[in-house]
């Protein structure tokens, strides 16, 4: 059972679960929105806004946390220098996730998923 068990394992092993959110997470950095199914993006919901929240202290520090889980220049720069200080005035909730339609194919129910 997974009574109060703490994010969603997507079939996939630590590392690669790993990977994939850091992978989503630039992709939603560069694009602004993507399309992905509803528990990848459930889940990178929680992983880009504790980043979002990181980079909106804007020092050095809060680059070096955030290139540490990117290690992406580009999308470190861009998040902590263009999309943090937006949200410096919310608490909190910085991405929508609208679901949109099942995948044809395996029926997977899809996403989509973008900062507000």
């Amino acid at each position: 059972m997974r009574h109060r068990h703490g994010y969603r394992k997507l079939s996939r092993t630590s590392a690669h679960r790993k990977a994939l959110l850091k992978n989503l997470s630039i992709a939603l950095i560069k694009y602004g929105r993507i399309e992905t199914t509803l528990p990848k993006a459930k889940e990178l919901r929680g992983y880009i806004e504790k980043l979002i929240t990181k980079a909106s202290a804007g020092d050095s520090n809060a680059h070096r946390a955030v290139f540490a889980t990117l290690q992406d220049k580009v999308s470190t720069n861009r998040l902590v220098t263009e999309i943090a200080p937006k949200y410096a005035d919310r608490s909190g909730g910085y991405t929508r996730i609208v679901k949109t339609r099942l995948r044809r194919g395996d029926a997977a129910h899809m996403a989509i998923i973008e900062l507000i």
